[in-house]
């Protein structure tokens, strides 16, 4: 089949075989090379940035509320795993279930509004949900629940071995990585475009944008909660930063930076914030100043974050060699 293809095409194909083939390699020897504890967080700030981008990439609803389901799953997952003594895996549908469940609620409060409103609705609400976090007496307040088991997946898979757990939060963000991706490209995830597009255009050819919404929204909010549960196996932690309204403002910046609107681009972005919050640690309080000096140099540099640079690149690269 592929010797039927053009030449440029066919080459295009063996470079992109190529390139997954490398990546796969670099992304399992990883943990070997890197700490695999920062490669961990990375990969979790990346599934929620993806979950972000789901949202206010495909379906134009900016939210600044989604700390209240990253957050929320982290809590329940905690609490769940360490009080009544739940297994991993159940742990982390836990969270999948409250984030899922606090994102119909949030929804249907929210999801008639759009632009400025809907944004400022959804940052109250996450407002609400930290300050019961902050009160409620199974959290432990500000010093959050910590000591949280990872226990055995499934009964059979020790957690506590580093380099184990690296490769099932590597399973967990390739599962939410390809439910975003199969969502993208289904019809479904047409009908979000479209509605991102022109809303009151979707709406005369019949659809329901307000219900494509609502479950885009849900959606999202069930793959926060697949981060948030995952990041306390990870950090065995659950504290207020995680649903802290700055914690909101993270997937923005890493999706602005790696690219908004792309499917790799928000894991470039989580990536390139985790690293520069690594490696400039030692800085303190200039972390911030210096993080929003490169987040102002890249939006300025790459007006579509750093994947949609090279994707109009290899755009006006392939019209070029076009005859």
């Amino acid at each position: 089949m592929m010797a039927s293809l053009p030449a440029t095409r066919r080459r295009d194909l063996q470079l992109r075989w190529l390139l997954l083939l490398a990546v796969a390699a670099v992304v399992c020897l990883a943990p070997f090379a890197i700490y695999p504890v920062f490669l961990m967080k990375a990969l979790c700030f990346a599934l929620y940035a993806c979950a972000f981008n789901l949202l206010v990439g495909y379906v134009g609803l900016l939210s600044f509320g989604h700390a209240c389901f990253f957050g929320s799953a982290s809590y329940i997952a905690a609490h769940v795993m360490k009080v009544w003594g739940w297994t991993p895996e159940l742990g982390i549908l836990a969270g999948v279930g409250i984030g899922a469940a606090l994102g119909l609620v949030v929804g249907l409060v929210a999801i008639r509004r759009q632009g400025i409103y809907f944004a400022m609705i959804t940052l109250a609400l996450s407002q609400i949900a930290f300050f019961f976090y902050l009160q409620a007496p199974f959290t432990g307040g500000e010093d959050g629940i910590q000591g949280v088991p990872r226990g055995r997946l499934f009964g059979l898979i020790d957690l506590q071995d580093t380099t184990v757990l690296y490769y099932f939060v590597l399973a967990v963000f390739l599962l939410g990585f390809g439910v975003i991706h199969r969502v993208v490209d289904s019809p479904f995830g047409q009908v979000l475009k479209a509605i991102r597009d022109n809303e009151t255009r979707a709406k005369s050819l019949g659809y329901e944008t307000d219900r494509y919404k609502l479950l885009a929204f849900v959606l999202s909010a069930a793959l926060c909660g697949l981060a948030g549960a995952t990041k306390v196996l990870v950090f065995q932690l659950a504290s207020l930063t995680d649903v802290h309204w700055t914690m909101s403002g993270e997937p923005v910046l890493m999706s602005l930076v790696g690219g908004l609107g792309t499917l790799l681009g928000p894991v470039v972005g989580a990536f390139v914030m985790i690293t520069m919050e690594h490696f400039l640690a030692p800085f303190g309080s200039w972390l911030t100043v210096i993080q929003g000096a490169i987040f102002i140099l890249c939006v300025a540099l790459f007006r579509r974050g750093i994947v949609g640079f090279f994707l109009d690149w290899s755009e006006r690269r392939r019209r070029g060699r076009t005859p």
